[in-house]
Protein backbone atom coordinates (compact mmCIF):
# COMPACT_ATOMS: atom_id res chain seq x y z
CA UNK A 1 0.00 0.00 0.00
CA UNK A 2 1.24 3.33 -0.56
CA UNK A 3 0.16 6.87 0.73
CA UNK A 4 0.73 10.27 -0.31
CA UNK A 5 3.58 11.49 1.90
CA UNK A 6 2.03 15.42 1.56
CA UNK A 7 -1.43 14.21 2.30
CA UNK A 8 -2.94 15.43 6.11
CA UNK A 9 -3.84 11.61 6.53
CA UNK A 10 -0.39 10.24 5.44
CA UNK A 11 0.42 8.97 9.59
CA UNK A 12 -3.43 8.03 10.47
CA UNK A 13 -2.49 4.58 10.88
CA UNK A 14 -3.42 1.87 13.47
CA UNK A 15 -1.23 -1.13 14.08
CA UNK A 16 -2.94 -3.69 15.89
CA UNK A 17 -1.21 -6.70 17.58
CA UNK A 18 -4.71 -8.04 19.47
CA UNK A 19 -5.85 -9.08 16.15
CA UNK A 20 -3.10 -11.14 15.10
CA UNK A 21 -3.91 -14.81 13.97
CA UNK A 22 -1.92 -17.62 13.76
CA UNK A 23 0.56 -16.15 11.85
CA UNK A 24 2.85 -13.77 12.88
CA UNK A 25 1.51 -11.16 10.61
CA UNK A 26 0.09 -8.47 12.23
CA UNK A 27 -3.48 -6.78 10.47
CA UNK A 28 -2.56 -2.25 9.48
CA UNK A 29 -5.57 -0.54 9.47
CA UNK A 30 -5.47 2.58 7.68
CA UNK A 31 -8.02 5.66 7.40
CA UNK A 32 -8.51 6.96 4.33
CA UNK A 33 -11.34 10.05 3.92
CA UNK A 34 -13.15 10.07 0.52
CA UNK A 35 -15.01 13.83 -0.14
CA UNK A 36 -18.16 13.95 -1.79
CA UNK A 37 -17.85 15.73 -4.79
CA UNK A 38 -20.65 16.73 -7.17
CA UNK A 39 -20.21 16.33 -10.47
CA UNK A 40 -22.00 18.20 -13.36
CA UNK A 41 -23.49 15.82 -15.80
CA UNK A 42 -24.15 17.77 -19.49
CA UNK A 43 -26.35 16.44 -21.93
CA UNK A 44 -26.95 17.60 -25.22
CA UNK A 45 -29.14 16.63 -27.96
CA UNK A 46 -29.49 18.01 -31.84
CA UNK A 47 -32.98 18.54 -33.46
CA UNK A 48 -33.52 15.70 -35.66
CA UNK A 49 -33.32 16.80 -39.22
CA UNK A 50 -32.40 20.11 -38.67
CA UNK A 51 -29.38 22.39 -40.00
CA UNK A 52 -26.79 21.56 -36.58
CA UNK A 53 -27.83 17.43 -37.07
CA UNK A 54 -26.41 17.88 -41.32
CA UNK A 55 -23.36 19.91 -39.94
CA UNK A 56 -22.48 17.22 -37.19
CA UNK A 57 -23.22 14.61 -39.75
CA UNK A 58 -21.11 15.89 -42.48
CA UNK A 59 -18.42 16.38 -40.05
CA UNK A 60 -18.45 13.41 -38.69
CA UNK A 61 -18.31 11.92 -42.18
CA UNK A 62 -15.27 13.71 -43.15
CA UNK A 63 -13.55 12.82 -39.99
CA UNK A 64 -14.45 8.82 -40.60
CA UNK A 65 -13.34 9.15 -44.00
CA UNK A 66 -9.76 10.64 -43.41
CA UNK A 67 -8.85 8.15 -41.24
CA UNK A 68 -5.58 5.88 -42.18
CA UNK A 69 -6.59 2.43 -42.70
CA UNK A 70 -3.77 1.32 -43.86
CA UNK A 71 -2.30 0.11 -41.10
CA UNK A 72 -4.54 -2.03 -39.39
CA UNK A 73 -3.06 -4.79 -39.28
CA UNK A 74 -5.00 -6.53 -36.21
CA UNK A 75 -7.41 -5.95 -33.73
CA UNK A 76 -4.86 -4.01 -31.49
CA UNK A 77 -3.87 -1.51 -34.06
CA UNK A 78 -8.08 -1.26 -34.92
CA UNK A 79 -8.24 -0.61 -31.15
CA UNK A 80 -5.48 2.51 -31.15
CA UNK A 81 -7.26 3.88 -34.26
CA UNK A 82 -10.62 4.06 -33.00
Amino acid sequence: MFLCPESEKFNNHQITPELCSLSDHTPLLVSITIKEEFIHERRQTIVKDSEEENKFINKLRYKISNIDISNILNGKALESIT
